[in-house]
C-alpha cells in the first residue's frame, strides 16, 4: 500500500508541474489562408466548412477549447495539430509546388469521401464539424475544380 500512495503522490506532482510548462499554441497574425484562398478559390460555403472542419489542425492558426487550458489535454491537442500541419497546412501553401497542391487537393477528397476527415475525435468536441451530404458534396466538388488548376 505504501507503494502505491509514493507513486500516487508522483504522479499528482508531475500532474501539477505539467500545468506550469504547456506546449507552444498554434497561433498566428494575419489572415493565415490567403494565398490558399485566393488560389482555389473556395465559394462562402466551403470557407466556412474549411474554417469550421479544417483549419485548427491544418493551418497556422488554431481556435482553441477551454479545455486545452488542462495539461496532459493541451499536450494531446498540441500533439494533433502537429501531426495535421506535417500532413497538410494550408498556411504553407504558398512553398507548395504544383504537384503537392495537386496531391494534396487529392488526398482532402479521398479523406473526405472515406469519412476519415475531420477526424473523430474532433467532431466529438465540435459537432459543428460534423459533415452533411450536402456539405461534403460542396467540399469535394471544389476540391475537384481547385485540382484542375494544377
Amino acid at each position: 500500500m505504501k507503494i502505491v500512495k509514493k507513486i500516487a503522490i508522483v504522479l499528482l506532482i508531475v500532474l501539477i508541474g505539467m500545468q506550469f510548462y504547456r506546449p507552444e499554441k498554434n497561433k498566428a497574425e494575419g489572415d493565415y489562408v490567403a494565398v490558399f484562398e485566393a488560389e482555389t478559390q473556395p465559394s462562402a460555403e466551403v470557407k466556412q466548412i474549411l474554417k469550421t472542419t479544417c483549419y485548427d489542425c491544418h493551418s497556422a492558426n488554431t481556435e482553441y477549447p477551454w479545455y486545452n487550458n488542462i495539461a496532459p489535454v493541451s499536450y494531446w491537442l498540441a500533439d494533433h495539430i502537429e501531426d495535421g500541419k506535417r500532413h497538410l497546412n494550408f498556411s504553407d501553401w504558398d512553398n507548395y509546388d504544383s504537384k503537392k497542391k495537386d496531391h494534396k487537393l487529392e488526398e482532402v477528397i479521398e479523406e473526405v469521401k472515406e469519412g476519415k476527415m475531420p477526424l473523430n475525435e474532433y467532431t466529438w468536441t465540435h459537432a459543428d464539424a460534423n459533415l452533411s451530404e450536402d456539405q461534403i458534396s460542396a467540399l469535394l466538388a471544389w476540391a475537384n475544380k481547385a485540382r484542375a488548376n494544377y
